[in-house]
């Protein structure tokens, strides 16, 4: 059985950063693609960032160029480093473990989240 913990939310003020960190346990880390979704009040929960078990990585627009997705295979740890953050990008954070089919990424194993909350 997949087990997906985020631990690293906490409350920043803006224009800080945040680092989050994804610990996998129960599959081989290392052959699994990895990404963060999140979901803000009142907003639909959308894909943040992946990272394929090659290394490629893809991000939304909204944070391209202001978060980093890496991943640390002896570890079975994937990260989320947040610069720059925004009041926007307050809202719960969720792991989890996935796929690439036709170019998009799929989760398939989910983190219960950590929150996020940048103040203005």
């Amino acid at each position: 059985q997949v087990q997906v913990v985020e631990s690293g939310g906490g409350l920043v003020q803006a224009g800080g950063s945040l680092r989050l960190s994804c610990a996998a346990s129960g599959s081989m880390f290392s052959i699994v693609a990895m990404g963060w979704y999140r979901q803000a009040p009142g907003k639909q929960r959308e894909l943040v960032a992946a990272i394929s078990v090659g290394g490629s990585t893809n991000y939304a627009d909204s944070v391209k160029g202001r978060f980093t997705i890496s991943r640390d295979n002896a570890k079975n740890t994937v990260y989320l480093q947040m610069n720059s953050l925004k009041p926007e990008d307050t809202a719960v954070y969720y792991c989890n473990t996935g796929r690439y089919y036709s170019g998009s990424y799929y989760a398939d194993y989910w983190g219960q989240g950590t929150r996020v909350t940048v103040s203005s």
